[in-house]
C-alpha cells in the first residue's frame, strides 16, 4: 500500500498531499451578551415588573422588626397584590421556617433526654 496515498483517500482533485492553507482569522475574544432585565411573563400573557431594589430593601428592614416579620412573611406569601417573585421568595422563606421549627422540635426532645437520662434524681 502506497503511504503517499494514505491521506489522501477523500481527495478528489488528485492533489496528493498538498493541503489547501486558509488564511489566517483571529478569533474574537469573548465578549458577553449583557440584558436588560426583562419584566417576568405572568399566565394571562401580561408582564410583571421585576421587585425593585428599594422595595427589596424595605422588605428587609420590615423583616429585622420582631413579631411584625412572622405577620409580613404571611401577607407577601399569600397577599393577592404581591408580586409574583417576592410572593414565590416569601414561601420558600415559610417552608424553611418551618423546617427550622420541626428541627429545633426534634433537638429540644434528643437533648433534653439525654440530659434527663444523666440526672442522678430523676429515678428517686
Amino acid at each position: 500500500m502506497d503511504n503517499n496515498n494514505l491521506f489522501d483517500k477523500d481527495n478528489q482533485n488528485g492533489d496528493q498531499g498538498q493541503f489547501q492553507q486558509q488564511p489566517y482569522q483571529p478569533q474574537q475574544p469573548y465578549q458577553p451578551q449583557y440584558q436588560q432585565q426583562q419584566p417576568y411573563q405572568m399566565g394571562d400573557g401580561e408582564l410583571e415588573e421585576p421587585v425593585t431594589f428599594a422595595d427589596w430593601m424595605l422588605s428587609t428592614l420590615i423583616m429585622c422588626i420582631p413579631c411584625v416579620n412572622i405577620i409580613m412573611v404571611f401577607v407577601w406569601a399569600f397577599g393577592s397584590n404581591t408580586k409574583k417573585s417576592k410572593s414565590n421568595y416569601f414561601k420558600a422563606m415559610l417552608v424553611w421556617m418551618l423546617i427550622g421549627i420541626v428541627l429545633s422540635i426534634v433537638m429540644i426532645g434528643a437533648f433534653g433526654a439525654i440530659f434527663a437520662s444523666l440526672d442522678p434524681s430523676y429515678y428517686y
